[in-house]
């Protein structure tokens, strides 16, 4: 009986590790749904076709990788990058942070404004989890239109890839 009893916590304990499945470059992400500030439920099918740039931030380190962030911006005024092909948005890690909810969202509020984006609240760290990101940082992801990772750093942008990153979205969106 306590054969049976190990055999079957080594099983599930196999297959919750298979579970969880770190993201990397070349692999499929896993699917997610999280509400923005007025509670309108979003997930990757919500941009579909669109190459999607994910800042997956703690609220505490906001700022982080706003240099990514502003040559994203820069390259889609000049042109190079198209609203129509590529959607860059932000994902609050709330469970990163002592700042009550009320207060992520307030401040969420002024940098989709700011970027014209969407921001959305992922409350329990589920998406951390999933795809094994890094806690109390930025990470920025970067998955092509089938939703294939093409790069993920886990914290801050160097200046030296920022330049690099860009061209990788405008090469994405243009397949």
């Amino acid at each position: 009986m306590k054969k049976i009893l190990m055999l079957l916590f080594m099983l599930l304990g196999l297959t919750t590790f298979a579970q969880a499945e770190e993201l990397k470059r070349g692999v499929n992400a896993s699917d997610w749904s999280f509400n923005d500030a007025n509670d309108k439920a979003f997930s990757m099918q919500s941009w579909a076709g669109k190459v999607l740039v994910i800042n997956y931030v703690d609220p505490d380190e906001a700022e982080l990788n706003e240099p990514f962030t502003d040559a994203l911006t820069k390259a889609r005024k000049a042109g190079t990058l198209d609203n129509e092909k590529y959607i860059a948005i932000g994902i609050a890690d709330c469970a990163a942070t002592w700042k009550p909810n009320f207060a992520i969202k307030a401040i969420a509020g002024k940098k989709a404004k700011k970027y014209k984006t969407t921001i959305l609240f992922d409350l329990k760290a589920t998406l951390r989890e999933a795809w094994e990101l890094k806690k109390d940082t930025s990470n920025i992801i970067i998955l092509d239109k089938n939703r294939v990772c093409r790069s993920i750093i886990r914290g801050k942008v160097r200046d030296d890839q920022i330049l690099s990153l860009v061209k990788l979205v405008a090469k994405l969106q243009d397949k």
